[in-house]
């Protein structure tokens, strides 16, 4: 009976404890998604969305509307574009400075404070200072490849949707802006893959490295068969991570190009909507839309790439 009744003071207290977390989960989690998911089903504009309740007219005339809109299939593709290519990039540059950064030299300490400067300062900041880089008036970016690559006139990098490029005798269309965006995400958000990437490759015991270079591997099939196995799960949580973010990203696009010149990605859509057209009904809509691709990108992950208990095991 005394074995009953600690349990029950045990699970009590845990409830206690967790209460809180699981109220505020409740607040701004919870209860905005069910509300999301109320509005998508009811035609309600910005004007009257007070007077809206939850046994009003459902209909799907909102997503009839979405999915017919002009441009809504192109800025579903843009946005898958924006996104892998983000997360590749990103993990990419924190992979190589993670490889980088592992070994023990002076002055390593300062140089891995330093690559965190892109995560940790204000979007706000690094995007206007991007701007200010890359402007076709007074950039920098555009005063180098003037002198160093010969260019006959400013590229507009936030404004120009494509540029033409001649590669072996074909013309090739580049969406400058959509690239520039990408590039621009993959190094802020680099720092990110970096810690979790770095934290993995110092766990691994350097006995496992040191026996394969005593056997003659090269520093490329170390990586390939040793580094790169232990550093999969890792990676493919971090692509997962990322892939979410960016999909849904707002701020950065807004902020470089207000959703302009070919960047406009679904979450800016789903603020036009809003803000444009006062459409709340349809704006929530596509939120659900959005949040569907995303939960088949998490069952994929969950399927086939997620640890599962029998390999810990």
């Amino acid at each position: 009976m005394k074995k009953g009744s600690l349990r029950q003071q045990e699970n009590r207290a845990g409830l206690a404890m967790i209460s809180p977390t699981l109220l505020v989960v409740l607040a701004v989690v919870v209860l905005p998604m069910l509300w999301t998911l109320v509005l998508a089903f009811q035609r309600i504009r910005l004007i009257n969305v007070r007077d809206t309740g939850l046994f009003e007219r459902y209909t799907l005339q909102n997503f009839v509307s979405v999915f017919g809109s002009p441009g809504f299939w192109s800025s579903v593709a843009t946005t898958l574009v924006y996104a892998i290519g983000g997360t590749v990039l990103s993990l990419a540059l924190g992979l190589v400075a993670a490889l980088a950064l592992r070994k023990p030299f002076r002055g390593r300490g300062f140089l891995r404070g330093a690559m965190l400067l892109p995560y940790v300062a204000p979007v706000v900041a690094v995007a206007f200072v991007w701007e200010v880089m890359l402007s076709p008036q007074y950039g920098i970016v555009n005063e180098w490849g003037a002198r160093l690559f010969g260019w006959d006139r400013p590229i507009a990098f936030l404004t120009q949707r494509e540029a033409t490029i001649s590669l072996l005798g074909m013309d090739i269309p580049v969406p400058v802006a959509l690239l520039t965006v990408i590039v621009f995400e993959g190094w802020r958000y680099f720092p990110f893959a970096f810690l979790f990437l770095l934290a993995r490759l110092q766990a691994i015991p350097g006995e496992l490295e040191e026996a394969a270079r005593v056997d003659g591997a090269t520093p490329t099939q170390r990586f390939r068969h040793i580094l790169l196995p232990q550093l999969a799960g890792v990676i493919a949580l971090l692509a997962m991570l990322r892939f979410v973010m960016n999909f849904t990203k707002f701020d950065d696009v807004y902020l470089l190009t207000g959703g302009g010149a070919g960047t406009d990605v679904a979450s800016v859509r789903v603020y036009d909507f809003i803000t444009a057209r006062f459409d709340v009904g349809a704006a929530s809509a596509q939120a659900l839309a959005l949040a569907a691709v995303l939960l088949v990108f998490l069952a994929v992950y969950l399927k086939f790439f997620a640890p599962k208990p029998e390999d810990k095991a």
